[in-house]
């Protein structure tokens, strides 16, 4: 288990006077603790007396967020973006101090389960985000519900926040569900004539949970489900699946799968002669996917975030202009073309925590229950934040919050996303 830790943790915050505005203004001064303690002790009747001006909820007090992300292992493409994007969130909100403190679940959902714990018991986070895939995200579940602590899913299965259960009172997420792109796939493919649809998918949750919305849709668009089947995350080959589907002769498959492992199917459908219609979930939206699949997925269709195609969208669409902002910062840090769907979930997930801890601060001190508390009842009371992927709406029995805005279609063409006006 790998840890890291960034935020307020290392900087001290100073005070200095503008002469020219008679105000105040906050420099953020980077020093390692051992410079600030010989400051300290060159100085100890200042310190003794700021600190007296001080309450001790003021003095001390900070928000710390917990990140259980997918940095190595079969997800690590959906994990690594959100990590580069966590350490563009912000330093402080609502007057605190924030410490970002990520550990990664090497895609794997036993140790999903016990860094959530370890954040929880030993780091005592005020919220978790993650984790970066459905699997995990579900595993966490129960800890965070015992642990009376909001997480802030970045996978896309439904089940993490359906139903708002005891359990599920207690979590959130921003990525669209497999319901609202299930949708978007069938609503496309009755378009081109689609009868028949097979499905190949990952064989765990979020295969099964992504079979279940396209099965449901395509019956709801007059299209037969002729064939289903599933691989692991670490098969090395899908022939044999793929030959199934095939003596079906389907108009289209539909790839229920995540990250850089979903190029498999496309890749070998292609192969084996496949000339139908392929569809991707929102789960590939990185470059990663594309260098992997290479020219094999041009050609293939997938619903999206509106962040992989936010400079092609209409002017009027409600994520252009924050998605645009993100993808600026994004690769500011990381060069262009690096921006992925990942980061932005992340991203958005900083952006439902800095809507929401202001306003748990006024009702109880970081790293207590009653924050955890007025912080989760805080996040489902959010309205109308428009953020990278739609604008967001929660309530008791919705803890995602977006409406059918937030999802475009994409056709990949020679390693690129293309916006797909409907």
């Amino acid at each position: 288990m790998r840890r890291e830790s960034f935020g307020a943790g290392m900087a001290s915050a100073v005070c200095v006077r503008n002469g020219d505005a008679g105000m105040w203004r906050e420099r953020l001064e980077l020093i390692t603790p051992l410079e600030k303690f010989k400051r300290m002790a060159r100085r100890p009747a200042l310190v003794c007396a700021t600190l007296a001006c001080l309450s001790p909820a003021i003095a001390l007090a900070q928000v710390r967020i917990g990140l259980v992300l997918s940095l190595t292992g079969p997800a690590a493409s959906l994990g690594i973006p959100a990590r580069d994007t966590a350490t563009l969130l912000p330093k402080q909100i609502g007057g605190q101090s924030v410490e970002y403190i990520v550990l990664d679940d090497a895609s794997d959902t036993t140790q999903a389960v016990q860094d959530t714990k370890k954040l929880i018991s030993e780091n005592h986070v005020d919220a978790i985000i993650g984790s970066s895939i459905t699997p995990n995200s579900l595993a966490m579940i129960d800890v965070v519900a015992d642990g009376t602590t909001p997480m802030i899913s970045l996978a896309s299965s439904a089940k993490i926040i359906e139903p708002v259960d005891a359990k599920r009172h207690w979590v959130f997420k921003t990525p669209q569900t497999d319901a609202m792109m299930a949708s978007a796939i069938a609503e496309h493919a009755s378009t081109r004539g689609v009868k028949t649809v097979a499905f190949i998918g990952q064989a765990d949750a979020l295969g099964e949970t992504f079979y279940a919305e396209v099965a449901k849709f395509a019956q709801l668009h007059h299209m037969q489900m002729v064939a289903s089947e599933r691989f692991n995350r670490t098969d090395p080959s899908v022939t044999g699946q793929v030959l199934k589907i095939l003596a079906t002769h389907p108009d289209a498959v539909v790839v229920g799968a995540a990250g850089t492992p979903a190029a498999l199917s496309p890749k070998t459908l292609r192969e084996r002669g496949y000339k139908g219609l392929i569809y991707h979930n929102h789960g590939v939206g990185n470059n990663d996917f594309l260098r992997v699949c290479g020219a094999d997925c041009t050609g293939t269709f997938l619903p999206a975030s509106p962040v992989l195609v936010a400079a092609q969208l209409p002017a009027d669409h409600p994520a252009k202009r924050l998605a645009l902002d993100y993808i600026a910062r994004f690769e500011a840090l990381r060069g262009p073309g690096s921006v992925s769907a990942f980061g932005s979930y992340t991203w958005d997930a900083g952006m439902l925590l800095n809507h929401a801890v202001p306003v748990a601060l006024k009702a109880a001190a970081p790293g207590t229950p009653e924050f955890r508390r007025a912080l989760r009842d805080a996040l489902e009371a959010t309205r109308g934040l428009a953020d990278t992927n739609g604008v967001v709406n929660m309530s008791a029995t919705d803890h995602l919050g977006l409406d059918q805005r937030a999802r475009v279609m994409v056709e990949i063409k020679n390693g690129k996303w293309v916006y797909q006006p409907r």
